[in-house]
C-alpha cells in the first residue's frame, strides 16, 4: 500500500496543513485564524503518525 512510503504520508499531513493555513490566511481574523494555523500545524506533523500506524496494522 502506498501508506508505507513516508513522502506520501507526509505529503498527505503537508498538503492537508496547507489547506487550512490557508483558509486561515484569507478567510479568518483575530484568535479564530490563530487556532486555525494552530490546527494546520498539527495537522502537518501529527496525520503522518496516524497514517504510519495504519499501515504497520495492515
Amino acid at each position: 500500500m502506498v501508506l508505507h512510503n513516508p513522502a506520501v504520508r507526509w505529503g498527505i499531513g503537508l498538503s492537508g496543513g496547507l489547506a487550512v493555513a490557508a483558509v486561515a490566511f484569507f478567510f479568518l481574523s483575530g484568535t479564530v485564524q490563530l487556532v486555525a494555523y494552530g490546527i494546520a500545524l498539527l495537522d502537518i506533523f501529527v496525520t503522518p503518525q496516524i497514517l504510519k500506524k495504519a499501515a504497520e496494522q495492515q
